[in-house]
């Protein structure tokens, strides 16, 4: 690899290519110009504090500002763990650490600090929501390793991705209730859906390096296997709405994310990874469209 090809184009220009060049490799890895990671943790986070009936700006806040933190220290784990492999990967050899560019310790002095910083997010929430949250990294850990040996490592993201979702009642109530449970599995199958979406990008280098994915284990069948875990995730919503608010007027409020999730599943093609980012990306709009949902329901158990 060439000093040219060391150093990606999102390194030269926008957010990154306005910082100073040493710490840009340090922007990359923990994907500063790429916010979409961020959204998609803090969106089950703020789906539980509003059907909880929470409406606390600084409540939202803090979830936003931990999984700012959480998603780039989870990106800097990841690529410490992946580094060989991200090697041997097109799209993923010219990161920082597989390129050579940040070294592994300063990856982990990173890791330490962005740690810290979801760790005062941490002490700010009451006690409950603060054990569950620290209980999420045990699966956040073994994360990296589950493409090695299963199929369907997405559903262990969709684990780690999700957690918020039983975090963020507790951090409004002090207790727990069905109802975060039940929000978390629909957010688990939301996650394997959208994440099969974007592993449609690495098949063919998943394939040449040995890496498993429901992506690659699917095949011309994505879409419909999406729809299916599209669809799950959507009872599990359904679920949870109905444990705060009993009423089928309620229900009404997922149709408009259920019309952006049916958009994507029609939309998906199998052999196009960039369509296949896009589609992944507009799931920030599928958190907001749930937010208002959860949100919405919420305030009006509260009245």
């Amino acid at each position: 690899m060439t000093d040219s090809e060391l150093v990606p184009d999102t390194e030269r220009r926008g957010l990154i290519g306005a910082l100073p060049e040493r710490l840009r490799p340090f922007a990359s890895l923990i994907r500063l110009d790429r916010p979409i990671g961020t959204w998609l943790l803090f969106w089950p986070c703020a789906w539980s504090v509003g059907l909880a009936g929470g409406s606390a700006a600084w409540l939202y806040i803090s979830f936003l500002i931990g999984a700012f933190a959480m998603r780039s220290a989870g990106c800097v784990y990841n690529d410490i763990i992946d580094r060989d492999i991200d090697k041997r990967v097109e799209r993923t050899r010219s990161r920082p650490l597989a390129s050579g560019r940040v070294s592994p310790g300063a990856a982990w002095a990173l890791l330490i600090g962005l740690s810290l910083l979801g760790l005062i997010v941490l002490l700010g929430l009451r006690p409950k929501a603060q054990v569950i949250a620290l209980a999420s990294l045990i699966p956040v850990a073994a994360y990296p390793f589950m493409k090695r040996i299963t199929w369907w490592p997405q559903a262990w993201l969709g684990l780690v991705f999700a957690w918020g979702a039983l975090v963020g009642w507790p951090a409004v109530t002090g207790q727990f209730a069905p109802a975060p449970i039940l929000l978390w599995i629909g957010s688990i199958f939301w996650v394997i859906g959208y994440d099969t979406i974007y592993a449609i990008q690495d098949v063919e280098d998943d394939a040449l390096v040995g890496v498993k994915s429901s992506a690659r284990r699917l095949g011309r069948k994505v879409a419909r296997g999406v729809a299916i875990l599209y669809a799950l995730a959507l009872v599990g919503w359904g679920a949870a709405i109905w444990m705060v608010f009993p009423d089928s007027i309620a229900l009404l409020g997922l149709l408009p994310a259920a019309a952006h999730l049916g958009w994507q599943v029609l939309k998906v093609d199998p052999s196009d990874g960039s369509l296949a980012l896009r589609l992944f990306r507009s799931n920030r709009f599928t958190g907001l469209l749930l937010f208002l949902a959860f949100f919405t329901v919420g305030l009006s158990a509260r009245t």
